[in-house]
């Protein structure tokens, strides 16, 4: 794959980061998406208004799984507990937050039949957005190139071989998705 225009070079390369971005940013909603067992991903983006900033629970203390359906937030500054719990609440994660004093606990309940599916419907819908950004990066792709083709008197052969390896490299991203959607389905139905 390596090509005579370097903005045809450069073009593959940001190409198949921005791909890799995507991906990379499916599996992380991916990790949000509670299984079997619950995860500290799930509730590490909740934000807290810590001394006015908006601060992720994950700056403030440390989030550990006691069990397969326990996580515990260990908070560094204690006098925020009450602010901590308002967040996880208004997150509406599946769990109410139970506040002792010194930790909070979120015991999440069994996951039902019913809850799986909503949950495989979830995913699945995070896969189709992701496949869907991954066509509009191709889009880019496309168009940069035919812009880079006329400015740099490219062949059309030239041309037409850089657009298989772009449909080549979309395809195979899809399918690493596809095949992550399928473990992720695999992972939430397991009982």
């Amino acid at each position: 794959m390596e090509y005579l225009s370097d903005k045809i070079n450069e073009l593959l390369l940001e190409f198949e980061e921005r791909l890799g971005k995507g991906a990379n940013f499916v599996r992380g909603e991916f990790q949000m998406v509670r299984a079997g067992r619950v995860n500290p991903a799930i509730v590490e983006r909740v934000s807290v208004d810590y001394f006015g900033q908006s601060t992720p629970i994950r700056q403030l203390g440390n989030i550990t799984c006691a069990d397969s359906r326990t996580i515990v937030i260990s908070l560094w500054d204690t006098a925020i507990l009450r602010e901590v719990c308002k967040s996880l609440t208004a997150a509406n994660l599946g769990a109410n937050p139970i506040d002792d004093g010194r930790v909070i606990r979120l015991i999440f309940p069994l996951l039902t039949e019913e809850r799986r599916k909503e949950l495989v419907k979830q995913v699945r819908k995070i896969a189709e957005e992701g496949k869907v950004a991954m066509r509009n990066d191709r889009r880019w792709a496309m168009d940069s190139l035919k812009k880079a083709s006329k400015e740099d008197n490219i062949s059309e052969d030239e041309v037409a071989s850089v657009e298989k390896d772009i449909q080549k490299l979309l395809d195979n991203y899809v399918a690493s998705l596809d095949k992550l959607l399928a473990n992720k389905e695999g992972e939430i139905m397991e009982v």
